[in-house]
């Protein structure tokens, strides 16, 4: 499923990157090889060892370049666990997109560790628009963002 700044574009205002975020569930060796598979058939310069350290790092993501553009892809390697997402649609192509809920829990636990705090703008913009256009079950987040340690910094953004 696609989040970051993809999905933030698609659940509140667009904005342009330079990268591509997928989180990927992987939870045993087969789907791993599946995994270095497909993106090499996206025309991905694929190191093992980069997805083999991010499965053993706490943040678990792994960046892939393409020659052909200037384009990266950072896969977020979920490990077994479901992944909530919803459904939505790329140029008409259907596809997957981390919830709106999840989405913003994410950029305040980036937020939360954005130093300088003036880094984090294009995350805090990201938030407000979503909570702006997008249908979002508030209570929720304000109850994992309080687990979290992020809820002040939720609060201080909601309209």
């Amino acid at each position: 499923m696609f989040t970051g700044a993809l999905a933030s574009s698609f659940y509140g205002v667009a904005r342009t990157t330079v990268d591509i975020d997928v989180v990927v569930r992987v939870s045993a060796k087969s789907q791993r090889v599946m995994l270095v598979s497909a993106l090499r058939q996206a025309g991905l310069r694929v190191d093992d060892k980069k997805i083999d350290a991010a499965m053993k790092s706490d943040y678990r993501i792994a960046t892939f370049s393409n020659s052909e553009s200037p384009y990266s892809v950072d896969i977020i390697l979920s490990l077994g666990t479901r992944l909530e997402k919803r459904a939505g649609a790329i140029a008409g192509l259907p596809t997957f997109y981390q919830t709106p809920e999840d989405l913003i829990l994410a950029k305040l636990r980036m937020i939360k560790v954005t130093v300088p705090r003036e880094r984090a703008v294009k995350d805090e913009e990201d938030v407000r628009a979503i909570l702006r256009f997008a249908v979002v079950d508030v209570d929720s987040v304000r109850k994992r963002a309080k687990q979290e340690d992020t809820l002040s910094i939720f609060e201080s953004l909601k309209p």
